[in-house]
C-alpha cells in the first residue's frame, strides 16, 4: 500500500509524470516548429490547390494502414502488456515480446501495402475521394500518390514499435523528436525535389521522412541491449494478450480513420479546396493538443502502467486527475486563442505564394469549428491512456465507436444544413468532429469515475473553475485587442495577441490563487533564481 495521505496526490508518481512530461513537451515543442516550418512551405508551393488535394487524400491511405497496424493502437496495447512482464517476469521475457510483435508488424505492413498499391485505383475511385472523377487528371494524380507512398506504411510502423519499447523504459525525448525528424523529410521534400517533381517530390519527401523518423530511435534501441529473436511467437501468452488489448482499440482507430475518410469523401465534392482547408485547421487545432495533451498522456501511460501492475490503484486515480487538471488549465486558454486569433494566425502562418486570402477564409472557418473540441480533444487522449493502462481496452473503443459513428452521422447533417444556411459546408465537418469528441469525453469521464470509485476531489474542482474564469478573462481582453486593432498587420493582432493573452491568463490564474499555476511559479523560481 502507498503511504500517502488517503486525500494526499502520490508526489513522486506525479512528479514522474510531470518531469517526463516536461521532456516530452520540449521536444514536442521543437517537432510543432518543424512542422510549422513544413507547413508554411508546403502551402506557400501548393495552397489548396487540386495537386494538394489529392496529396491529402493518398496520405490519408498510408497513414490508415499505419495507425491501423502499428500505430497508437499496437502501442496502447503493447507498452501496458511490456511494462507489466518487465516488472513481473524481467527482460528476457519483455524482448520475446518485442522481438515478436516488430516481426508480426512487419509481415503485415508489408502484405497490406501491396495490396493497396494493387487497388490503389479502386480506393481512391470507390472511398476515399469519389468527388476526384470530375478531374481525371486529379484522380490519377491522387493513385500515383497513393501508390508512391506506401513504403512509408512500413517505415512508420517499425518506427512506432521501436518508440513503444523505448517508452515503455521511460526513454521519451529521443521518440518524441521523430515527428520533427519526419518533418525534415518534407522540408527535403518541398524545397529540394518539389520544384523539378512538383507534388510528387512532396511524396517522396514523405517516405524519406518515415526512413528519418525510424533511424533517429536506432541508437537509442541498441543501446537497451535487447536480446532480438527472430520469430512471431504466436504460442506466447503475452503475444495473445497484446492481441486482445488490441483487439477492441483495432475497432476504435478503425471507425475514427472511417470518419476520416468520409470527411475527405465529403469534402472532395464541396468547394475545390476543402479537402485540404479541413487538413490544415485540422492541424492547427492539433498542435496545442499534441505539445500539451499528448505530451502529458505519453508520459503518464508508463507510470499508470507500473501503478496498476504493482495494485496502487488509488495513486492511479489521483495521478490521473492531476493530469487532467493540468491538461484542462492549459487548454481551455488555447482554445480561447485558436477561436479569437484564428484569422491572424492563418494570415501570418500560411498567406503567401499559392496560399491565397481565400485560401485563408476556407481554413479559418473550419478552425473555428475544430477549435471548440479542443479540449474535448485533450481529455480523451489522457483518459483513453489511463483506460489502457487498467487493460480495460474494451470501454474506450465502445465509447469511441458510438462518438465516431455519430460523428459521420452528424458530418453528413452538418454539412447539409451549413450548405443550406448558406454558410461554406466543410465547417459542417468540423463541427461534428467537435461535437462527437464531446460525448465521448464525457463518456470516458463517466465510466472512469466510476471504474476508480471517484476522480476528482473538490479541489480539482475549483482549480478547473478558476481556470475557465481565467480564460474568460483572456477572451475579453482578446475580444478588445481584436477590435482595436482590427485592420492591422497580423503581426500585431496575432503575435501581439498571443503575448496579451498569456500574460492575462497568467495574472488571472494566479489572482485566483490557482494552486498548478502557483506550484509551477514556484518550480520555476526554484529552478531559476534570477526570476
Amino acid at each position: 500500500m502507498s503511504s500517502d495521505k488517503p486525500n494526499s496526490p502520490p508526489i513522486s508518481a506525479n512528479r514522474q509524470i510531470a518531469r517526463a512530461a516536461g521532456v516530452v513537451t520540449l521536444a514536442f515543442v521543437l517537432s510543432q516548429f518543424t512542422g510549422l516550418a513544413r507547413q508554411i512551405l508546403v502551402a506557400g508551393a501548393f495552397g489548396t490547390s487540386p495537386a494538394m488535394e489529392a496529396f491529402t487524400a493518398a496520405n490519408r491511405v498510408s497513414e490508415t494502414l499505419f495507425l491501423l497496424v502499428a500505430g497508437g493502437a499496437l502501442g496502447s496495447a503493447f507498452i501496458p502488456t511490456f511494462s507489466s512482464i518487465l516488472a513481473q517476469e524481467g527482460e528476457k521475457q519483455a524482448w520475446k515480446l518485442a522481438s515478436a510483435i516488430l516481426n508480426l508488424a512487419f509481415l503485415i505492413l508489408i502484405i497490406l501495402s501491396v495490396i493497396a498499391g494493387i487497388f490503389a485505383p479502386q480506393i481512391v475511385r470507390y472511398l476515399i475521394a469519389p468527388g476526384f472523377a470530375t478531374n481525371p487528371e486529379q484522380e490519377m494524380m491522387a493513385i500515383r500518390l497513393t501508390r508512391m507512398m506506401l513504403p512509408s506504411v512500413v517505415l512508420f510502423g517499425l518506427s512506432g514499435i521501436v518508440m513503444s519499447i523505448l517508452n515503455a523504459r521511460q526513454i521519451f525525448f529521443i521518440p518524441a523528436l521523430t515527428p520533427a525528424m519526419y518533418q525534415i523529410g518534407m522540408i527535403f521534400g518541398v524545397i529540394a525535389l518539389s520544384p523539378s517533381q512538383g507534388i510528387y517530390g512532396l511524396a517522396w519527401g514523405v517516405v524519406i521522412g518515415a526512413g528519418f523518423h525510424l533511424l533517429l530511435q536506432v541508437p537509442a534501441l541498441l543501446k537497451l541491449n535487447g536480446e532480438y529473436t527472430l520469430s512471431l511467437g504466436l504460442n506466447l501468452q503475452p503475444v495473445r494478450e497484446v492481441a486482445r488489448l488490441l483487439g477492441p482499440r483495432l475497432i476504435g482507430v478503425a471507425v475514427v480513420q472511417l470518419n476520416f475518410w468520409v470527411n475527405i469523401n465529403l469534402a472532395s465534392k464541396q468547394l475545390v479546396g476543402s479537402v485540404v482547408a479541413i487538413s490544415y485547421a485540422f492541424t492547427l487545432m492539433l498542435m496545442p493538443q499534441a505539445a500539451i495533451a499528448q505530451s502529458i498522456a505519453t508520459a503518464a501511460l508508463p507510470t499508470f502502467s507500473t501503478q496498476v501492475a504493482e495494485f496502487r490503484r488509488d495513486e492511479m486515480r489521483r495521478s490521473l486527475a492531476t493530469s487532467l487538471r493540468g491538461t484542462l488549465l492549459l487548454t481551455l486558454p488555447a482554445t480561447v486563442g485558436l477561436i479569437l486569433l484564428r484569422n491572424p494566425i492563418i494570415t501570418l502562418i500560411y498567406e503567401r505564394g499559392e496560399f491565397t486570402s481565400y485560401s485563408t477564409s476556407l481554413v479559418a472557418w473550419a478552425l473555428l469549428w475544430y477549435a471548440l473540441g479542443l479540449v474535448s480533444h485533450s481529455m480523451v487522449e489522457i483518459l483513453s491512456r489511463a483506460f489502457y493502462a487498467l487493460h480495460n481496452t474494451k470501454t474506450p473503443v465502445i465509447v469511441g465507436s458510438v462518438a465516431m459513428t455519430l460523428n459521420v452521422l452528424l458530418s453528413i447533417l452538418f454539412a447539409y444544413l451549413f450548405e443550406q444556411w448558406g454558410w461554406m459546408p466543410h465547417g459542417g465537418l468540423a463541427l461534428a468532429n467537435t461535437v462527437a469528441t464531446s460525448i465521448e469525453m464525457v463518456g470516458l469521464l463517466v465510466l472512469m469515475r466510476k471504474q476508480l470509485k471517484g476522480l476528482f476531489n473538490k479541489a480539482d474542482l475549483s482549480g478547473i473553475i478558476k481556470g475557465l474564469a481565467a480564460s474568460l478573462v483572456m477572451g475579453l481582453a482578446l475580444w478588445v485587442w481584436s477590435d482595436l486593432f482590427k485592420g492591422t498587420g497580423a503581426w500585431i493582432l496575432a503575435g501581439g495577441g498571443i503575448l496579451l493573452g498569456f500574460f492575462v491568463y497568467l495574472a488571472s490564474a494566479l489572482l485566483l490563487r490557482t494552486q498548478d499555476v502557483r506550484d509551477s511559479m514556484k518550480y520555476l523560481r526554484d529552478r531559476l533564481p534570477s526570476l
